[in-house]
């Protein structure tokens, strides 16, 4: 077994952590958030994902899992898991991978690995981190193996999709990614596929652009039908029945660390990416689409109340990185519009967890995320709080007979009809 530091415990580095330790290995998380830290060393957590903090809980009683401020100096294994977050101009921030690798420079000796987890632009290992690494005197490949192994976990199944995913290892040479493979077998039971560093970077990168790319391609069609009179959402049923048809969902944008963030990665590499480029632009517009939507129902904006239900990215997550919602939220509060969220899982970023309460004299009520939550609202109950008379729901995910029941209005994103 290893001992292992896991440099980076948020929603992907803490899970790795602790997946790791439920198996035999020493695992310390190292971070600068010292409210995550503590968090963890009490056995407890400050993210949202189901099972997470029973096994915190568990590996740290038996002192296989800790966490520190400080990057210990002397692990067999140093997990780099930190965000990579784009700048203004749509380029990659890599201060968070690049200050990780050099903490990691001053505890190296020869037999250690270093693994990147987090996603980031083709090449930032050959180009970014083994320059740094190779600052400790050491040769890599032979002295310290390095390899860039992705992540491809689903928030709200991340201990599953540990376990069962297939795996990827990008070595910088053919004994780094055994090395790391023999490391990954001990929690992956999926199949774990060898392939070089640069390699690695790019599947991540492709696997997420496939999906925001057939996710503009749907938000594309919502736009056109609205435009020409029909329902994208039958336009996408019945298309999706030709057995080699699969078209995507449309919704008010795409958030999230991975799929908002990664085409750009490839974007600034290549002057080739022209269709990822216009995915991202599509897909990156739609919370200003539903925003001049929302305009247009209210016939301007006049000092109404309008009610957001969700903001987080996705649904029955609490997790609103790059949220399109949080978006909208601030082109609206920029307009002379009072704004209320309602969110079960984000109290955090300052929402209302009950629907009534939140709608209580809103012109419009917009189902930006389908929270399980909201599968059962009561909508004679909603009619008597609100002001105004109309539902928009950007993921057709309320039944529009119950709405109309009630005596509401219902309007569908992506509905021309």
């Amino acid at each position: 077994m290893k001992s292992i530091c896991v440099i980076g415990i948020g929603y992907v580095g803490l899970p790795t952590a602790a997946m790791f330790a439920s198996k035999g290995h020493r695992v310390v998380g190292f971070d600068l958030n010292k409210e995550a830290v503590d968090a963890l060393n009490k056995g407890k957590i400050i993210i949202e994902e189901p099972g997470l903090e029973d096994l915190v809980k568990k590996t740290v009683e038996s002192g296989m899992l800790s966490g520190s401020t400080e990057c210990p100096e002397d692990c067999d294994v140093y997990i780099i898991a930190v965000p990579t977050p784009i700048n203004e101009d749509k380029t990659a921030d890599m201060r968070y991978v690049r200050s990780a690798t050099e903490s990691v420079v001053p505890c190296l000796r020869p037999g250690n690995t270093v693994i990147l987890e987090s996603t980031s632009p083709p090449r930032t290992v050959e180009d970014l981190m083994l320059p740094i690494l190779e600052k400790s005197g050491l040769k890599m490949g032979e002295d310290v193996y390095v390899a860039h192994s992705p992540e491809r976990i689903l928030p709200g199944q991340v201990l599953y999709e540990l376990r069962t995913n297939s795996r990827i290892v990008g070595g910088i040479n053919e004994k780094s990614a055994m090395e790391v493979k023999k490391l990954y077998e001990s929690i992956c039971e999926g199949e774990i596929c060898l392939t070089t560093a640069t390699t690695a970077e790019m599947c991540k990168l492709m696997e997420n652009t496939f999906r925001d790319v057939n996710i503009a391609l749907a938000n594309e069609l919502a736009k056109m039908s609205e435009e020409l009179g029909v329902n994208a959402w039958e336009v996408i049923s019945l298309s999706n029945k030709h057995p080699r048809v699969n078209l995507h969902f449309p919704g008010p944008g795409v958030g999230g660390h991975c799929i908002a963030l990664d085409p750009w990665f490839l974007v600034e590499k290549s002057k080739n990416a022209l269709l990822i480029k216009q995915g991202r632009l599509i897909n990156d517009s739609m919370p200003e689409y539903v925003f001049d939507k929302i305009k247009t129902i209210l016939g301007g904006f006049n000092g109404q109340r309008v009610t957001l239900l969700g903001v987080t990215y996705k649904p029955d997550i609490d997790d609103v990185r790059e949220s399109p919602i949080m978006k909208l939220r601030g082109l609206l509060e920029k307009e002379n519009i009072e704004v209320c969220a309602c969110d079960p899982h984000a109290e955090k970023a300052g929402c209302i967890g009950d629907v009534y309460s939140a709608s209580k004299g809103s012109s419009l009520v917009v189902l930006c995320v389908n929270h399980k939550e909201f599968a059962d609202i009561d909508f004679n109950k909603l009619k008597e709080v609100m002001s105004g008379d109309t539902i928009l729901d950007t993921r057709n995910f309320i039944d529009k007979e119950k709405v109309e029941a009630a005596g509401l209005k219902y309007m569908l994103l992506g509905n021309g009809r």
